[in-house]
This record gives structure tokens, C-alpha cells and sequence, in this order.
């Protein structure tokens, strides 16, 4: 299984399924990450931290914690 947390800055990726609980994963999905979506890293922070991405035409930052619970192909 590969998540978010593991892709490299520079590549698009698709959501393949959201895991998590509760407010969490509603929390995720409020920011437009769903299935099926289409993810483009821009950068991670110097210490890992945030990570950057373009969703949905607009910028996005993730936390490593909440893109551990993001799966994508």
C-alpha cells in the first residue's frame, strides 16, 4: 500500500482510497481530497514537514500524520 506520505516531491499522483476516522477523514475530504483525485506534490518542508500540494487546481498544505491516511496509486 502506498500512501501520500510516501510519494516524491515533483510527482501527480490519484487517490485510491481514504482511511482514518470521524472528524479526520471528514476533515480530509472537506479539504477536496476524495477518491479519485488527482494530487500534485509541489515541495516538502525542510524537516518533512508540511507537504505542499496542488488539489483541485489550488494549494494545499498536509501534514505528514493526515497523508499517511491518504492512498494512492
Amino acid at each position: 500500500m502506498k500512501t501520500l506520505k510516501d510519494v516524491k516531491v515533483g510527482d501527480t499522483v490519484t487517490v485510491a482510497k481514504l482511511h482514518g476516522e470521524g472528524p479526520v477523514k471528514r476533515r480530509i475530504m472537506d479539504m477536496g481530497i476524495t477518491k479519485g483525485v488527482v494530487i500534485y506534490v509541489r515541495k516538502v518542508a525542510p524537516l518533512g514537514d508540511p507537504m505542499e500540494l496542488t488539489v483541485r487546481n489550488y494549494e494545499l498544505s498536509v501534514r505528514k500524520a493526515d497523508a499517511e491516511m491518504i492512498e494512492v496509486v
